[in-house]
């Protein structure tokens, strides 16, 4: 049995298919945990969704902002911009069922590799916050995001819930937040954080690589005495990042969508007391987008 972590497929199934290929993947044996950004950009989301849901219990995904954005697009709380190529999930004879799928699909995870705890998010996570914290509130977020996109045809709950959704402020985490405000911080730190400043107050408007980082602000990962520094912690979202591993952070976006790569890292047991033994295993992409598109 083998463990892997698969960065942001972003819809672009014939890469997904080459590089489960390339791992010899077995639906009976292995398990896949996806980091987010399951579709959009890519020409192919429909076919990454159904390929996800035959798997069943072998494929565990977190949500990016990506899916959020279709799940939001599927209830009429957003328009379709010219970027976004998910029509063919939003038009497919199993859309529903696709979008069920989706929405019941968590914010973070938290799974154990022999005694290394590894938490999945697609984005980061605030310095305030433990991974019980993080898994708690990623919890309260997916039980809305559930209730509301279990309303009739979508309906009113779900466009109210993506409505509140959206938006930078508050940028920064208080336990005394409630309602919008709540769900606001923590959807945008676990799918869109990339900078905050050492007392956590996030920046939203710079994605470029980690020694870019406009004055004040440093990578989430780098903030000293952040409370996810005694585990690992497994991420997407950040392209220009790249593939990171280090002890305490694995970043898994390597840009496939504009031509980069799709990478895959295969987690083991590290001898007693060292820590995980990872694998990164990758297949060129050709590019759906440019990033400057």
């Amino acid at each position: 049995m083998a463990l892997y972590l698969i960065g942001d497929v972003q819809g672009c199934d014939a890469a997904l298919q080459r590089l489960l290929d390339t791992l010899a993947f077995s639906p009976s044996q292995d398990t896949l945990f996806f980091l987010g950004d399951l579709v959009n950009r890519g020409p192919e989301s429909v076919q990454v969704l159904r390929r996800l849901l035959a798997y069943g219990s072998s494929a565990q995904c977190v949500l990016g902002n990506h899916d959020l954005h279709l799940l939001a697009l599927a209830c009429g709380a957003r328009t379709p911009s010219a970027k976004d190529t998910v029509a063919d999930v939003l038009q497919a004879p199993d859309r529903d069922a696709l979008l069920h799928w989706l929405a019941q699909q968590p914010l973070a995870r938290q799974l154990w590799v022999a005694d290394q705890e590894v938490l999945l998010v697609h984005a980061g996570v605030l310095p305030q916050w433990s991974a019980a914290d993080t898994i708690e509130l990623a919890h309260e977020v997916s039980v809305e995001l559930r209730q509301a996109s279990g309303q009739p045809a979508g309906g009113a709950a779900a466009r109210a819930f993506f409505q509140a959704m959206y938006g930078n402020t508050p940028n920064h985490w208080s336990a005394d937040w409630q309602g919008a405000e709540r769900t606001r911080v923590v959807v945008n730190a676990l799918t869109r954080l990339r900078f905050c400043t050492a007392q956590g107050e996030m920046e939203f408007d710079h994605s470029g690589a980690a020694d870019s980082a406009p004055a004040g602000y440093l990578p989430w990962f780098d903030v000293p005495g952040r409370n996810t520094s005694d585990i690992t912690v497994a991420f997407g979202h950040w392209s220009r990042l790249g593939a990171l591993a280090r002890s305490d952070v694995l970043a898994l976006d390597t840009g496939c969508v504009w031509g980069g790569c799709l990478s895959a890292l295969r987690l083991a047991p590290g001898a007693t007391g060292q820590g995980l033994n990872t694998e990164r295993i990758a297949v060129a992409c050709e590019p759906a987008q440019s990033p400057g598109d």
